[in-house]
């Protein structure tokens, strides 16, 4: 009998580590492919992609449809009940990079800057590339009026998506706050 459960074991995270791997190929190579187009209709079909691979987990159907739950809550502006979601997707696998963003979301949508940008930070700490969260961080510390610290932000968004255009036309708006609070 403990063969049987050490035998299973083995070949469940074994088929988890293969997820995690498989899942890491197939990024890297969109975060190669986007960083080459140039124009956004084509790079938002590789983007697209990107987001179906964060918004799914490698291994556990249950976290992906808790994630598309909190979501719904989000989308719903029944904010209270989405953080809660994330919260629990967050328990259940921290390891996930997007329960940790689509709660800092939550939190920046709620007034909460500093505790999104607690959460940002998880999130960058789990997969660096995240334009999501680099555009997010962008929008916290507008918030909390670091100014520089957003233009930073939006300046590493642009480098891992350069086709998309919100960070340049925030870089260029915070430039113009950040003149005016000199003169």
């Amino acid at each position: 009998m403990k063969k049987i459960v050490l035998i299973f074991f083995v070949l469940f995270f074994s088929n988890l580590a293969n997820a995690l791997e498989d899942q890491k190929l197939q990024l890297d190579k969109l975060f190669e492919e986007l960083k080459t187009k140039k124009v956004l209709s084509e790079a938002k079909e590789i983007e697209d992609k990107i987001w179906k691979l964060w918004s799914t987990h490698p291994s556990e159907k249950t976290l992906t449809d808790l994630l598309a739950k909190g979501s719904q809550y989000m989308y719903q502006n029944q904010l209270t009940s989405a953080h809660n979601v994330f919260s629990k997707a967050i328990e259940l696998d921290p390891n996930w990079a997007e329960g940790w963003n689509k709660r800092a979301t939550v939190l920046y949508l709620m007034g909460n800057y500093d505790l999104s940008q607690k959460d940002i930070d998880e999130v960058l700490k789990l997969e660096k590339r995240h334009f999501g969260a680099l555009s997010g961080q962008g929008l916290v510390q507008t918030a909390l009026e670091n100014y520089q610290k957003a233009i930073d932000s939006y300046i590493e968004a642009h480098k891992i998506y350069p086709a998309m255009k919100t960070p340049l036309i925030m870089i260029e708006k915070l430039k113009l706050i950040i003149k005016k609070q000199t003169i």
